[in-house]
């Protein structure tokens, strides 16, 4: 890889986790009287069908988060908090890089049976959501989540 493909790839990560951390804060600082919990889903799945995709709610737990409050934040997705820390590492890890122009662990981040298993754990997760969303509302509670209320 050449020296300028190194620099733009951590400079995208740093950038890419970045706006991953920023976004959510601007939604907090505009999050008076906890509004967000009443706004509708950016996500086009939940519009939709009225059922959540993977990564809903994420943006909102990073928002209770950053609120302080854990239980609100775990409640509206578990790997919220676990986000914020792991972008947190990556800025680090790569500014750390950027400044010695050295890669560390490469063998962890990049690395497919870690992937996998991140993916599985995240379906698992999202299957206990979906049957819980099943076994705790109506349909018409459910369809009031989309675009068809």
């Amino acid at each position: 890889m050449s020296n300028n493909n190194f620099k733009l790839y951590r400079i995208l990560g740093i950038t890419g986790a970045l706006s991953t951390l920023v976004i959510p804060f601007f939604l907090w600082l505009n999050n008076a009287g906890n509004k967000l919990d009443f706004e509708q889903s950016f996500c086009p799945l939940k519009a939709t069908t009225g059922f959540p995709c993977m990564s809903c709610g994420i943006t909102k737990s990073i928002v209770y988060f950053y609120d302080g409050n854990i239980i609100k934040s775990l409640s509206y997705h578990l790997f919220g908090p676990l986000l914020v820390g792991f972008c947190l590492f990556v800025i680090v890890i790569l500014a750390i890089e950027l400044k010695t122009q050295k890669v560390y662990f490469r063998k962890w981040i990049l690395n497919r049976k870690s992937a996998y298993c991140l993916v599985a754990v995240l379906f698992v997760y999202h299957c206990i959501r979906i049957i819980l969303l099943v076994s705790q509302n109506t349909w018409d509670d459910i369809l009031q989540q989309s675009i068809w209320k």
